[in-house]
């Protein structure tokens, strides 16, 4: 409790608050709400540091000369009250010296929220107004990707396949936003033959806004899960706005995801349904699954596609399948398509395989969802190891479905039976372990109170032979 209050008064709290800031993306209300949370400023950065970019470097400037005034003028009215004898001086300046970690915290919001409303949204405005003309007027293909997990995994496959025969521009990163999306637009050239664009589902309408800004042809949902549900008062409702994208198509040339069991009561006749048995009237065949990848055949009566991937997981068998056939409809070959799909590899963080000290760990830690973990458990059970580990903090943004889901994913990772758990001690630390206890789990579980320190020092808790699946990240605001 002494530690927490002395943390106000620390040399680091200006940099702990535009850290903050900065982690809230420059959101009053996120930085409020993480604000009181917080209840020792010392101990904030468990997963990074402060980026000191231009705008963080000039907040942290105005936040120390606005304290050290704040400071004089505190032991001035109190040299005032004490030695000129001014009646409710000294009372005054103890309170400015005792307040100021509060008043600073909330003077940092006055310049982000006026920077914000007087010349970052006009801009962002304009900018989406004159990308909507871009996207209408370009003569390229719009490959629309949209669902609350695997969006930036399958827009990078389409990537990497299309361009075998096509000049591709596809969307930074993740991205998914119509500022990201305007911001896209401003840097195309203009003979681009096909545009991949990541829809984020955040707030209702989103999707509905995005088609009408980018003009899609073929639309790609890759899954429904409890993501992003803090706006959504339900999953369905997030399911709906999300197939807001099929009915903008009319059903013609969307694909989507048939192993997301939340997406099928949405799914209509005219969806290409992909999953690990292919897609529509491919059917996926001689299915190898390793710790170099999956290699499959796709056939449709005589035609056949020999498909190898260095990507991890019979669940990737679908979205492969799917840009396959998306490939051939758009003029590709056989052997481009199969060229194409030789070239995909694991994505930073997404199932990437490496090896450490002669243990070979799976690094998925920008999964989010639980579907992503129920895939991720399914190819730790199937692969063999010396020793298996599965490490996991949890899900951020579940909204009501918190306590649920991770009593499931409890129950998951008990069913893949690995030989060690570790779980990051925060906010669902007791859910998980409460599903692990409801199937009996008989393995090693760890809980560990500082995340950076495991990470950072993970070749000394493994050994060779080991099998380590990582999943998912806990960002500093959640804590």
């Amino acid at each position: 409790m002494l530690k927490g209050i002395l943390s106000f008064y620390s040399p680091s709290y200006p940099k702990a608050l535009v850290y903050m800031m900065q982690r809230c993306e420059y959101q009053a209300v996120p930085y409020l709400k993480w604000y009181w949370r917080t209840s020792n400023f010392r101990k904030i950065a468990v997963r990074g540091k402060l980026d000191k970019t231009m705008r963080a470097r000039s907040l942290l400037l105005l936040l120390n000369i606005g304290i050290l005034v704040e400071l004089i003028v505190g032991f001035y009215f109190v040299y005032l009250g004490t030695f000129d004898h001014i009646v409710g001086y000294t009372e005054i300046g103890v309170s400015i010296l005792i307040a100021y970690p509060l008043i600073w915290a909330y003077v940092l919001v006055i310049p982000v929220a006026l920077s914000r409303w007087l010349v970052v949204l006009p801009m962002q405005r304009q900018l989406i107004s004159k990308s909507k003309a871009i996207f209408k007027n370009h003569p390229a293909v719009k490959i629309a990707v949209a669902g609350s997990y695997g969006k930036t995994t399958m827009k990078e496959l389409l990537a990497v396949v299309l361009a075998e025969a096509k000049k591709v521009a596809a969307t930074p990163a993740n991205k998914n936003v119509s500022v990201s999306h305007a911001e896209f637009a401003a840097k195309l050239s203009g003979d681009e033959q096909v545009l991949i664009i990541e829809y984020g589902e955040e707030r209702p309408g989103d999707i509905k806004s995005f088609c009408e800004k980018t003009y899609p042809n073929v639309g790609v949902i890759t899954g429904l899960a409890p993501a992003h549900l803090n706006h959504y008062p339900t999953l369905e409702a997030a399911g709906t706005d999300i197939f807001y994208l099929t009915e903008y198509l009319k059903h013609k040339d969307s694909y989507v995801n048939g192993e997301s069991s939340s997406l099928k009561p949405f799914i209509t006749a005219g969806d290409f349904v992909y999953s690990e048995s292919g897609v529509g009237e491919w059917k996926a065949q001689n299915i190898k699954v390793d710790f170099e990848g999956i290699s499959f055949k796709l056939k449709k009566g005589k035609q056949e596609l020999d498909l190898k991937s260095n990507l991890l997981g019979r669940h990737q068998i679908g979205p492969l399948s799917s840009v396959a056939v998306i490939a051939l409809g758009l003029g590709l070959t056989k052997y481009q398509v199969e060229a194409g799909i030789s070239k995909t590899s694991a994505f930073e963080h997404r199932m990437e395989p490496r090896e450490l000290a002669g243990a070979f760990v799976i690094d998925d830690t920008y999964n989010g969802n639980i579907e992503g973990i129920r895939a991720g458990l399914e190819l730790l059970e199937e692969l063999s190891a010396r020793r298996k580990i599965y490490v996991t903090p949890g899900l951020v943004d579940q909204g009501v479905e918190t306590k649920s889901v991770h009593h499931e994913v409890g129950r998951l990772i008990a069913k893949a039976n690995p030989d060690v758990v570790v779980l990051m001690r925060n906010s669902v630390t007791s859910l998980i372990s409460a599903g692990l206890k409801e199937v009996g789990f008989k393995g090693e579980l760890r809980i560990e109170d500082d995340p950076l320190s495991f990470y950072t020092n993970l070749e000394q808790f493994v050994a060779s032979g080991d099998l380590v699946l990582m999943q998912n990240d806990w960002p500093d605001n959640y804590y």
